[in-house]
């Protein structure tokens, strides 16, 4: 994940007797938000914690023999990779070399072609090119494995798949062919259960008393051993924190699996219910019973778009009737930005810890000592948003009393994402070797 923290990737290099690593790093809208980076600066694009990263487990993997797969080359790969060499000699690694993998952008591909239909609503692509930031498909991977073809010791990608950054080590490992479905289904799973590293070891796990974490603080990340006919058995760092097991995995089996029937992904369709956990010891478990079904033939493309801007801010109230003057203060808010004259096509006002999550239906509830409220809008004129956190920042002043704490967030230009389905035979993925120079 790209909020990972890196102490624990470098143990799991260490103490994991690893053969590849594999970093996740990207988000849906993130492509979008380094293609305006790139378009800014020709040597960005590429995910800003890549050189921090890479400094930290790039030596520990060289020495070890472990190889690297990662995403972060978001929409500069090309750039990520001579980055990483260029720095490579200072971290006492001179020798890296680096397989690229590029063709996911597909952003002049789809712009000729306006009558594809967002899968999101059903609407033509046409409706948004004007606003297009990136349109990038989510490979799979056939092209990470010929990527480690190349014999290089790191992989840089932009999209994929994300459980295909795990499943591409094996297919170079083992050489599995794409009808070997029990095969598929296996590696597939088990990159979907790697994914989100932590999640699978107690993080987001965590619940005092109910369900209870040993060292969360020195949480370790998982891995997974992989045998030639496709036996995978989950494991963590030796000696770390955190816990795994069937609780654990089962939380982590159904996150984003949209259909459990049919989880489609580039390398196949995989149906998870059939599969089963078995403890074989502590915080070891075997993954049984995945089933697959062949691929599609079409890829799916994120396409990210500009979808206007966010204004927004917060002021504090505390002591007694601070519901009150906080409601009070979000009035006078919507009132003051209506009689300028500005429009807001959503707008949300909450009181952080009393209506933030679950808005205020279910009952009453108790009356806290402080209270944060938080405005945000939603508006295509930057105008519109900046007032937003002006008139907020403006209650220390001139609305309820006792308010404190103010901040002007200001405003964000929106990107959002759908996405649309394009035909396999208009993506061609090439692989580049960059080697130091």
């Amino acid at each position: 994940m790209s909020d990972d923290r890196i102490p624990p990737a470098v143990e799991l290099i260490e103490r994991g007797e690893l053969d590849y690593i594999c970093c996740e790093c990207l988000a849906e809208r993130t492509i979008a938000r380094e293609s305006l980076d790139r378009a800014r600066d020709p040597a960005k694009g590429f995910t800003p914690t890549l050189l921090e990263r890479m400094r930290a487990i790039l030596p520990p993997a060289t020495a070890r023999g472990v190889r690297i797969v990662s995403n972060m080359g978001a929409a500069n790969p090309r750039g990520a990779a001579r980055a990483v060499l260029d720095a490579a000699p200072g971290w006492g690694c001179p020798e890296t070399s680096c397989a690229v993998v590029l063709g996911d952008d597909v952003a002049e591909t789809i712009r000729r072609m306006p009558e594809l239909r967002l899968m999101e609503d059903g609407a033509p692509l046409e409706s948004l090119l004007g606003r297009m930031a990136a349109a990038n498909a989510y490979l799979g991977a056939d092209v990470i494995a010929a990527a480690l073809d190349t014999g290089a010791p790191v992989v840089l990608t932009g999209r994929v798949a994300d459980p295909a950054l795990f499943l591409g080590p094996m297919l170079h490992a083992f050489g599995w062919a794409y009808d070997a479905w029990d095969k598929l289904a296996a590696g597939t799973l088990a990159g979907h259960m790697l994914e989100c590293t932590g999640q699978l070891t107690g993080g987001c796990f965590a619940d005092p008393g109910k369900k209870d974490v040993a060292d969360l603080a020195g949480l370790g990340y998982p891995f997974v051993d992989v045998t030639p006919d496709g036996a995978i058995t989950l494991g963590k760092t030796p000696g770390s924190g955190g816990r795994l097991d069937a609780a654990t995995c089962t939380e982590q089996i159904l996150y984003e699996m949209h259909d459990p029937t049919a989880y489609i992904t580039p390398d196949c369709v995989l149906d998870i219910t059939g599969v089963t956990f078995r403890q074989e010891a502590a915080d070891r478990v075997a993954v049984l019973g995945a089933r697959a079904r062949p691929r599609t033939d079409t890829y799916k493309v994120v396409v990210g778009y500009f979808d206007g801007y966010i204004g927004s801010g917060e002021m504090g109230y505390a002591g007694p009737n601070a519901v009150a003057r906080a409601e009070l203060a979000a009035e006078v808010v919507r009132e003051r930005l209506r009689r300028q004259g500005f429009t807001y096509s959503e707008m949300r006002c909450d009181l952080i810890g009393l209506t933030s999550l679950h808005g205020s239906g279910g009952g009453a509830k108790p009356e806290p000592y402080e209270v944060r409220l938080r405005i945000a809008a939603r508006t295509d004129s930057k105008r519109a948003a900046e007032a937003v956190g002006a008139e907020i920042r403006a209650l220390h002043m001139q609305g309820p009393g006792m308010a404190g704490g103010g901040i002007n967030l200001g405003a964000r230009e929106v990107l959002a994402v759908k996405s649309v389905l394009l035909p396999r035979h208009l993506v061609h993925p090439e692989i580049l070797l960059e080697t130091p120079r």
